[in-house]
């Protein structure tokens, strides 16, 4: 955290998702910039997102030895496309991997303050 993501971690530990809005071309960004990665303008705001997304491509980790990872195998990293239209790396969680498709809609979650996605409405089969 920096001075200038404090807001969007700040967000995150409430529980809401933030992308930042710009006023030059209207277009949604994220990871947080204080520039619009579109138009360039500096003129770009935080804005609360929907928290709805769909589902654009993913992977399944088998294998991590890094410590606080291994136990958690096999676990989803994924982009989804957020409705406000950014692309966003994240996990999936609260469903099988193998149930898992292109398209799915998905929800934002919160595990200690950091934003993953879980398939909308609790469809899916859980993992837990």
């Amino acid at each position: 955290m920096d001075p200038f993501t404090r807001p969007y971690w700040q967000a995150a530990a409430r529980k809401r998702l933030l992308v930042r809005r710009c006023h030059g071309c209207g277009r949604a960004h994220h990871h947080p910039r204080e520039f619009c990665p579109h138009c360039w303008s500096e003129d770009v705001e935080w804005e609360e997102a929907s928290g709805r997304a769909t589902l654009y491509t993913w992977s399944v980790v088998h294998r991590n030895d890094l410590p606080g990872f291994r136990e958690r195998t096999p676990y989803v990293v994924a982009v989804v496309e957020l409705a406000e239209g950014p692309r966003m790396a994240t996990e999936i969680v609260g469903c099988v991997p193998d149930a898992l498709r292109a398209g799915a809609e998905l929800e934002v979650d919160f595990r200690q303050g950091t934003p993953v996605f879980k398939p909308l409405g609790g469809s899916g089969r859980r993992l837990d």
